[in-house]
């Protein structure tokens, strides 16, 4: 059976990123910030014992320079060999010979090596010695004088010693040697104490981190209460506060502005199901009543011989006809309201112009009665082609409506300073002026505009059409007292011609 260390590698990090993911976000934070700390308490730490550790040895190396130079300049002023003049502290039980050979030019009770001896020219210790120190092949090639000076660590029974060879004046070596315990004794209580060091550190980084990510995370527990306690009791209407200007009060103000659009949404959503059931009940239970009597006539006549007079069924089937054609419309409008409230569509480059001319040219189509002059030139606005299509097409509808047979729809288009003026005059009687302030509102129809078709959503769907596209609309009365539409677009500068000039046609 083989194993696949990568596959258990590979499942080992899925493992500490599924544990890692179920941290809470205040846990991340605190254990990057004791990870991060960790990471330069040590690297602080291990470069110090590096640093104290290297200046040791150097004093250790500068002492051993000193005494071999000293010994190999004269080496016949020296004993061959010497154990420390002062006890060895770090060999307990070593001889002591702060006293001995103090003769000779050998500096009693001063510390030399502590440990030292001196080979011949054959890598022999000198006079046969007793050898204090191993004599190494690198030591002999010293004393031979096949190589320089060399440092190394030797070991003399239970201790590390630090050495130095040297050639000595006249032919041989010298070998001096320092215990390396108290040395590395101080290195091990400096690596305790960093390491103590070290942890303390790490866990003051934890505590800390946990402190400053729970300040720091404060504010959003406060928005995410704020955001469950909205979605618990859908109240979008309830506005989470805001304070400063951080990144925070910017997520604040975020979801603030998508409550408010919720909201708007789901006001729209209720007002369109509202005005909808309220509106097609109308039409359908008249719808009703003319079929379920057609129904019966034919039934009655079935069984009486007495049909329903042809004109009387005929009456009736083109008050049908009337009534499917106004559910149409009223059904078509509440869809364009739907998508204009819903999705609307991107917004683009539209030249005005060439909209009113194709709406004019399909509201012709079906106003024959009517006819319409046209006085545009070409100008260019930010907005959403269909939206804007529509726009037009229901000013031209209701001016076409009121219009009396013969009469006549005046459209024109012209720029000022900022904007684009689009105006729509009929020749019918006029809005009357306590109707003006409510003419836009959705399902409206005035007193005198009851026994005509419509819906009242034209108006409705021209007002929100402009509002979406930062315009205005305006009520009036024309030269010929009809009403007057005035239309405001902001102006897409860039897309107007300079010697753009006016066309017209009737």
């Amino acid at each position: 059976m083989k194993i696949n260390p990568f596959g258990s590698l590979k499942g080992g990090r899925q493992l500490l990123a599924r544990r890692w993911a179920r941290l809470s976000l205040r846990a991340r934070l605190s254990s990057i910030a004791a990870l991060a700390v960790a990471v330069a308490v040590v690297a602080v730490g291990g470069l110090a014992w590096l640093a104290v550790r290297a200046e040791l040895y150097r004093q250790l190396d500068a002492q051993l320079t000193t005494d071999a130079s000293a010994i190999a300049a004269q080496p016949g002023q020296w004993p061959t060999s010497l154990t420390p003049a002062v006890p060895d502290k770090s060999y307990p039980g070593g001889p002591d010979f702060s006293d001995e050979h103090s003769g000779n030019g050998f500096q009693g009770r001063r510390e030399i090596g502590p440990r030292w001896q001196i080979l011949d020219a054959t890598g022999m210790l000198a006079n046969g010695a007793t050898p204090v120190l191993p004599v190494t092949p690198s030591a002999r090639s010293i004393a031979t004088g096949r190589q320089a000076a060399v440092r190394e660590e030797v070991e003399v029974g239970p201790r590390t010693y630090r050495m130095l060879t040297v050639p000595a004046k006249g032919g041989g070596a010298v070998q001096v040697a320092i215990a390396l315990g108290p040395t590395q004794r101080t290195l091990g209580e400096l690596g305790l104490l960093l390491t103590i060091g070290c942890l303390a550190g790490v866990a003051g980084a934890a505590l800390l981190g946990r402190t400053v990510a729970r300040a720091g995370l404060a504010p959003v527990e406060r928005l995410t209460g704020a955001v469950e306690h909205v979605a618990a009791t859908q109240n979008l209407q309830a506005a989470i506060p805001v304070s400063g200007e951080d990144e925070i009060a910017r997520l604040a103000r975020s979801v603030n502005a998508m409550l408010a659009a919720l909201d708007a949404s789901r006001t729209a959503q209720r007002m369109l199901v509202e005005d909808a059931s309220h509106e097609l009940r109308t039409p359908l239970t008249s719808l009703r009543t003319n079929i379920e009597l057609l129904v019966r006539a034919e039934a009655c006549g079935a069984g009486t011989g007495r049909l329903l007079p042809a004109e009387d069924r005929t009456k009736l089937l083109q008050d049908l006809e009337v009534q499917v054609i106004e559910l149409a419309q009223l059904t078509n409008e509440l869809v364009e309201l739907a998508r204009q409230d819903a999705s609307p569509e991107p917004v683009e480059e539209v030249d005005l112009a060439e909209v009113v001319g194709a709406a004019v040219q399909r509201v012709r189509l079906r106003a024959t009665a009517v006819s319409f002059e046209t006085d545009v030139r070409p100008a260019v606005v930010a907005g959403r082609p269909l939206a804007l299509e529509r726009m037009v097409l229901n000013l031209l509808d209701n001016a076409a409506k009121w219009s009396p047979p013969q009469g006549a729809v005046h459209t024109a288009l012209s720029l000022d300073a900022d904007s684009v003026v689009l105006t729509v005059a009929d020749s019918g009687p006029g809005i009357a002026e306590e109707d003006v302030p409510r003419v836009f509102e959705r399902f409206y129809r005035a007193a005198t505009a009851r026994s005509m078709p419509g819906s009242g959503l034209g108006l409705a769907i021209v007002a929100q059409t402009i509002a979406q596209h930062g315009g205005t609309v305006t009520v009036g009365r024309s030269a010929t007292g009809g009403a007057l539409m005035t239309v405001r677009l902001p102006l897409e500068r860039n897309g107007i011609s300079a010697d753009a000039g006016f066309s017209s046609d009737s």
